[in-house]
């Protein structure tokens, strides 16, 4: 698995230790086809290591934040999503009423951050965006 190893080596090249339970939580985003979220993570990470802490899994998903080598997303249901940095931008249509979660491409929010940049001088950070509303099969 090409990716885990490449965070693993970004990890060791900026002096971190590779922990069993570091290398679990990578494992787990990795594998990952959709966002995960830390309580899913902790699922998969103390089945292999019963003694882990909740805090453990959060304190790796702070630090692999911090090393932008993970994006966190609020797709809404109370919990933050996670994503491999190096697996692409994109944003999210969820739908309110169902639930649906839409991959939208990082394209289509260009043109507001270049407006935003031009009219109000602000430079948005439109990596990973969620934009809640209603689904097509919802509006009736």
């Amino acid at each position: 698995m090409k990716e885990s190893i490449d965070l693993t080596s970004k990890l060791m090249a900026q002096g971190y230790r590779l922990t069993p339970q570091r290398m679990m939580v990578l494992s787990a985003i990795q594998k990952s086809d959709n966002h995960i979220s830390a309580e899913e993570i902790y699922a998969q990470v103390v089945a292999g290591y019963p003694c882990v802490n909740i805090s453990t899994v959060y304190r790796t998903l702070e630090l692999l934040k911090r090393l932008d080598l993970v994006t966190e997303t609020d797709l809404g249901g109370g919990r933050v999503r996670y994503h491999p940095a190096d697996k692409g931008h994109h944003h999210h249509l969820v739908c309110q009423e169902c639930g649906r979660i839409i991959d939208l491409g990082e394209t289509v929010l260009a043109s507001l951050g270049n407006r935003l940049h031009r009219e109000y001088g602000f430079r948005a950070d439109l990596k990973h965006l969620a934009i809640f509303g209603r689904c097509a099969d919802c509006q009736g």
